[in-house]
């Protein structure tokens, strides 16, 4: 059956409808009684936190900035103190997602800065609203993340649209009015309030993937408070979204899987998938044929073809994690063939968030990709870049390509940012970065016209700072931290 006639069927029964939200064009409000709250600083109660030395607070914003008198809402930060002889400023932070837990980000940042460096700012880790400690978006879907891929065929893609469309319908039903606000502009203003919370005149700034479109998006709506902002893998703000930004990771990620591949070949007799690329990837293929006739039984969990592409997928941002990956690709080979398998704790954690939302789902993700930027709305358009991509993607096509809740999700409440300005910035990138692809880089430069972009060339590694040492970068970053003067012109690094 085409993909047409199921569509006409699936529109029968399901309810594509779920309402949208007018745009609010209230003017700022006057905020003065949020910048001035007392911040109430406590022991995190949470171990990595706990071990820097960190304390906690809540901060109220406004939930709707349009209407400041209404209901409220809290932010946790974290706070990892400077040196009070030494301290020059503060530093807010987010490690992407959207929709990650940033509480005790700036612990792993921090490893990296010189001593020096460290010993400047506060360095304030953050739960951006609808996330963590933040009054966390709860929209009780049976699977932990709103991604997935359509399958082999029009029968699996009109499974997954009626998956997608199901999970737009729960997170409406329990999160309601509310989920308009889960947005990245909202998460800026923010910021700006807890800026001025900690009585600072500007901010200092390090984010990483989604993170750095929210370091954009501030630039945007408060360029005179920014003080030294260092974006790491960066995401293009005219690519920002639930369709431009996934769709890049496909051929990105085929190319990953060649790499990775040609690895796993030079270790053939570790794990058995092939000795040569070509191989590899044929073992790869017909796990993807095999998933698609009939789900792959591993532990506790059913593989199918909506789920393995993701599971590949969260591995090549990294090539130290190369083998992690091979291990879990011969285990899914085997639990195929019907051999016994002792599952690994990596792929049963991952298995039980993917499948089961265990022990969450991550629906904050969705509540701010889709409450940023709207999407295309008819599933044939979706349908239509799936089948394109079987030959220029086919292992990850049906995952980039694939239709998301946000097709079936209320309209945004604001129009998307448009971040083009001369607030000086340093961007960090790899060239071969997974997730936010090099190209995306170039875009944020262009954006932020007085921006340097520092380069790792032949990495493919997403998140460079705090992630990946890399003398030169380290070096760049930690400079421009301590002098707030970026180089005279764009840099490039190699590996170490």
């Amino acid at each position: 059956m085409s993909f047409g006639k199921w569509f006409a069927a699936l529109c029968l029964v399901l309810p594509f409808g779920i309402g949208c939200a007018t745009a609010d064009t209230a003017a700022a409000p006057e905020l003065d009684r949020f910048h001035h709250q007392r911040v109430d600083w406590r022991p995190c109660d949470q171990e990595r936190l706990d071990e820097a030395g960190a304390q906690c607070a809540d901060v109220t914003v406004p939930l709707d900035y349009g209407r400041p008198d209404g209901q409220t809402t809290t932010v946790a930060i974290s706070r990892i103190a400077a040196d009070p002889e030494r301290k020059r400023g503060v530093m807010l932070s987010n490690p992407g997602g959207p929709g990650g837990s940033g509480l005790d980000f700036m612990v792993d940042v921090g490893a990296a800065m010189t001593p020096e460096v460290k010993a400047s700012y506060d360095l304030i880790g953050m739960d951006p609203r609808g996330v963590g400690r933040s009054a966390p978006v709860r929209c009780d879907w049976p699977r932990g993340i709103g991604l997935q891929a359509a399958g082999p065929d029009a029968a699996s893609f009109a499974a997954s649209v009626a998956s997608q469309a199901e999970l737009a319908a729960r997170c409406a039903t329990a999160e309601g009015e509310r989920l308009r606000h889960i947005t990245t502009r909202n998460t800026a203003r923010d910021m700006d309030v807890i800026r001025a919370v900690l009585d600072a005149e500007r901010i200092s700034y390090f984010g990483t993937s989604y993170g750095t479109y929210l370091g954009a998006v501030y630039t945007e709506l408060f360029p005179d408070r920014v003080d030294r902002m260092v974006l790491d893998s960066a995401v293009d703000p005219e690519r920002n979204g639930p369709v431009d930004m996934v769709r890049d990771m496909g051929p990105a990620n085929e190319a990953a899987l060649d790499l990775w591949a040609d690895w796993t070949a030079g270790h053939e007799r570790d794990y058995g998938l092939g000795a040569t690329r070509e191989q590899v990837r044929a073992t790869v293929l017909e796990l993807l044929r095999r998933s698609g006739e009939q789900p792959i039984r591993i532990g506790e969990f059913a593989v199918s073809a909506h789920e393995l592409p993701l599971m590949l997928f969260t591995g090549l941002d990294d090539p130290r994690q190369y083998g992690m990956v091979a291990e879990q690709v011969a285990l899914l080979r085997d639990a195929a063939r019907g051999l016994p398998v002792a599952i690994t704790p990596e792929l049963d954690q991952g298995l039980a968030f993917v499948l089961a939302a265990e022990p969450e789902d991550n629906s904050a993700q969705m509540a701010i990709m889709c409450g940023d930027v709207d999407a295309p709305r008819d599933p044939l358009w979706y349908w239509n870049n799936l089948e394109r991509s079987r030959t220029t993607a086919p292992v990850f096509g049906s995952f980039t390509d694939n239709i998301t809740p946000c097709a079936f999700w209320a309209a945004p409440t604001e129009p998307r940012t448009v971040v083009d300005n001369s607030v000086p910035a340093l961007i960090v990138q790899s060239t071969g970065d997974t997730r936010t692809t090099y190209a995306n880089a170039e875009g944020m430069h262009r954006a932020l016209s007085a921006s340097r972009l520092v380069t790792l060339r032949d990495v493919p590694i997403h998140w460079i700072f705090g992630r990946y040492p890399n003398t030169c970068v380290y070096d760049a970053v930690n400079a421009y931290f301590r002098d707030g003067t970026l180089p005279e012109s764009d840099i490039t690094c190699a590996a170490d």
